[in-house]
């Protein structure tokens, strides 16, 4: 059994660690990548598949660093496919933030998206970003003309007889392709968890787009060079952008160039016509398990729940809500910040009636399981990172130690709910890093002399490699931990009655994006 296979590694009457390689082994054994309980990424999206063949992409990089970039990218086509596959426009953004994942959602796939974040400074933000992303729109178009007449000129002589053949073929069978788009919009999730026994096939509400696509491919091909150059007006929201007027001009005298705009403002008038509602708007609240979106949301229809590193409890109460609210049809949550969990059996009180961040299953509940907040401190630790040479902060992790050490010898002090924060990283010396430790934990400073402070950070000095090896060990057993909190996540939807298949996804490259995994769920249709 795993218990005999694994009995080797602490001692059995000191229970100290013995065998730091069946430590490892035994750490890797149940890991989730091992555990082989994720549905591929991969999977998912064959699952969704629709009609939709793609759209011209909006470069997250010009506007995110890398890691942000990827985040968004990733997620967002996910959150479309679910979306187009329920028949919902609406998506509620929990922890929006600055609205990154919000505003590409919205820009990118046209949907309607209500970023709910409880910070103002973050609704602020998310606005002035949003007013900055129109502000680049006549950059993105001149730069897009740009490019677009260079690969032009440089393709101009080449094929021209396969290019008009291909034109004309696709002018003449705009039914026949209509019909293959049509036949991949059956879809079913049993082929992606036969298990479940749910069987549900959802028919993508795009005939009026897959229309204009039709028209569009048989424009001429001066239309066609425009059209790519104007790509991105079928991506930005209605208000995005300002309608050009040439009502000076003489009709008779347009050049081509705008004779093409024109027919694509019309291709997109109509193509949102009826969905011209489709922005992004930032909204201040804080959630919690109890909180009615409909308050919040006046035109709250059916929609789907979304939460990009959604901090603590907050991921916990996105689950809670969404099986609670019969509108919100779908949720995709990638939490974060798990030493923020609320737990329910960390400090022995009796309070059923409370929600508690962890544990939400009733398995879990039962069996009265605690983590505490030093293993979850574990569980944010990014063992891939680690892995590909991106080591620990081991200096500001021992300044840390000794600190503690000081404030407990010195001060009395063995529990504080005080923060130092990034006090490291704004300190010349373990001197300055101690007194601005100290006033921010407000804590008088003046008795403690320059020559104590350093005494301490001498007689530990010589034990960094220990403290270096003690969070090495934490850092391989991180992804146990995390193992047994997203599982607790998955297990809760499980045990919900309305809710047809529910599962946990890679989403992320983890050494960009530690935490990396996705809380996915679908109700019953009612």
């Amino acid at each position: 059994t795993d218990d005999d296979t694994f009995s080797n590694v602490f001692c059995e009457n000191s229970r100290k660690l013995i065998n730091v390689h069946l430590f490892a082994l035994a750490a890797k054994y149940y890991s989730l990548s091992n555990l082989g309980v994720c549905t591929p990424l991969e999977d998912i999206l064959e699952s969704l598949r629709g009609d939709n063949q793609g759209t011209t992409g909006i470069k997250t990089d010009e506007f995110m660093n890398n890691k942000k970039s990827h985040e968004v990218q990733v997620m967002s086509e996910l959150v479309d496919k679910i979306a187009n596959y329920c028949g919902i426009k609406q998506v509620i953004d929990i922890g929006s933030g600055k609205g990154y994942l919000s505003s590409f959602l919205s820009m990118q796939y046209n949907l309607q998206v209500y970023g709910i974040d409880s910070s103002n400074t973050n609704t602020n933000g998310a606005h002035e970003r949003n007013r900055k992303l129109k502000k680049h729109w006549k950059a993105y178009q001149n730069r897009g003309r740009a490019s677009l007449k260079s690969q032009r000129l440089g393709k101009a002589n080449d094929r021209p007889v396969e290019s008009e053949t291909k034109c004309k073929a696709i002018g003449e069978k705009p039914l026949n392709n209509d019909s293959s788009l049509q036949s991949q919009d059956q879809v079913t999730i049993q082929d992606l968890v036969p298990s479940c026994g749910f069987i549900e096939t959802a028919t993508s509400e795009t005939s009026r787009q897959t229309e204009i696509d039709l028209v569009a491919r048989t424009l001429s091909d001066e239309s066609k060079l425009s059209e790519e150059v104007l790509a991105i007006l079928n991506v930005l929201p209605a208000d995005a952008v300002e309608v050009f007027s040439s009502s000076d001009g003489n009709c008779g005298e347009l050049c081509e160039e705008e004779k093409a705009q024109r027919k694509m403002a019309s291709l997109r008038a109509k193509a949102n016509k009826s969905n011209e509602s489709n922005l992004y708007f930032p909204l201040t609240s804080c959630i919690t398990a109890e909180t009615e979106l409909s308050d919040i949301i006046t035109d709250l229809e059916d929609c789907m729940m979304v939460g990009l590193h959604t901090c603590g409890d907050l991921a916990a109460n996105t689950l809670r809500i969404f099986a609670a609210k019969p509108e919100i049809k779908a949720v995709c949550s990638v939490g974060c910040c798990y030493h923020l969990l609320s737990e329910q059996f960390e400090n022995q009180e009796d309070c059923p009636e409370e929600v508690w961040g962890f544990p939400m299953c009733q398995y879990l509940k039962d069996k009265g399981w605690c983590c505490g907040r030093n293993a979850r401190m574990s569980a944010c630790l990014a063992l891939e990172r680690v892995a590909v040479g991106q080591m620990l902060p081991t200096e500001s992790l021992f300044y840390r130690a000794v600190l503690q050490v000081i404030i407990e010898e010195i001060y009395g002090v063995t529990k504080s709910d005080s923060h130092v924060g990034k006090t490291f990283s704004k300190s010349s010396s373990f001197i300055d890093y101690v007194r601005k430790s100290l006033k921010k934990l407000e804590l008088d400073d003046s008795k403690l002399p320059d020559s104590c402070i350093m005494d301490y950070y001498e007689k530990y000095k010589h034990r960094v490699n220990e403290l270096e090896a003690f969070n090495m060990l934490k850092v391989v057993l991180a992804p146990c931990i995390e193992v047994l909190i997203l599982l607790d996540r998955l297990c809760y939807l499980k045990e919900q009655d309305n809710i047809a298949w529910s599962g946990l996804v890679k989403l992320f490259d983890p050494v960009k994006s530690p935490r990396c995994y996705a809380v996915i769920a679908l109700k019953k249709q009612s």
